[in-house]
């Protein structure tokens, strides 16, 4: 060995990678093998129930997760090949945006269910804002990611389109927040029997107690929603984190932070859709 091969020694495969480390590969298949099955899960629940609108929402946010893994494990046999890191890059940070979507759209028939005359908007109005809110973010970390991976493709710093992609993740922490804050209003004026005064409609003693009882079914529905919630704004905020961080700073280049903070918050949030699924509590539509 030459005395310029002991000074400078051959970098690694993780110094190589544009991960700045090599994904495990149990760990992809663990999480594809998650994805895929849950996919198949939702594309049958929605189709069982009739519930179309769960498609274009919650199978769509499947395919892009096991899409996003099975290029991690791609990565992990070729850890420096740039396409898999390209499909990752994007699968992943899009997938949580039309799950989110679903969750708007069953706090929509929650309220319907329950009251409309206890929330700020009608349900119609509450999905059409909020599900719009979800397209500008889709649009943004669309570009975003695209950007960025042509950039990576091209040899150059991600950092424009990473700063694209936070602004869509920052967007859409965002409207988590408000969809949280008009979810917990609805709730509160539900269970005090407090209507907003311009959508007030009395309710009878007999109504208002069958009201009662819908709720004590439904809670199980909102709890479910709770869980989702909490998952999907944990991950957001780990992604916030990471892209201002930097494309090679130390919270990007920790791979256990990704399985843990994305990864794994996203199985808990779909899994938990499938097990508290709107199917058991409305009718198809």
């Amino acid at each position: 060995m030459s005395t310029n091969d002991t000074a400078n020694p051959a970098p690694t495969a993780a110094q190589l990678s544009p991960y700045n480390y090599v994904p495990t590969e149990w760990i992809c298949i663990t999480f594809v093998t998650v994805f895929g099955i849950n996919t198949v899960l939702h594309l049958y629940q929605s189709l069982k129930f009739r519930m179309w609108w769960l498609i274009p929402t919650a199978v769509t946010a499947g395919v892009l997760e096991t899409l996003g893994w099975s290029a991690r494990l791609w990565s992990s046999i070729n850890s420096g090949l740039l396409t898999p890191f390209e499909i990752q890059l994007v699968g992943t940070i899009l997938a949580p945006t039309p799950f989110l979507a679903a969750n708007f759209l069953i706090l929509g028939k929650i309220i319907t269910q329950l009251g409309p005359q206890y929330s700020r908007l009608s349900p119609k109005l509450y999905a059409l804002i909020f599900c719009s809110f979800d397209v500008i973010c889709l649009i943004i970390q669309a570009v975003g990611g695209a950007m960025a991976a042509g950039e990576v493709n091209q040899g150059q710093n991600p950092d424009k389109g990473g700063n694209i992609m936070l602004v869509g993740v920052t967007f859409q922490l965002c409207a988590m927040g408000l969809y949280v804050v008009c979810a917990g209003e609805f709730l509160l004026r539900f269970l005090n029997d407090i209507p907003d005064q311009k959508n007030s409609t009395p309710l009878s003693e007999e109504k208002r107690y069958a009201k009662i009882i819908e709720w004590h079914i439904i809670k199980w529905l909102i709890l479910g929603l709770v869980i989702q919630t909490f998952c999907l704004f944990v991950r957001s905020t780990y992604r916030t984190i990471e892209l201002s961080n930097g494309w090679s700073g130390p919270i990007i280049s920790t791979q256990a932070y990704f399985n843990v903070f994305d990864g794994l918050m996203m199985a808990i949030a779909v899994y938990t859709l499938n097990l508290i699924h709107p199917g058991f509590f409305f009718s198809a539509t």
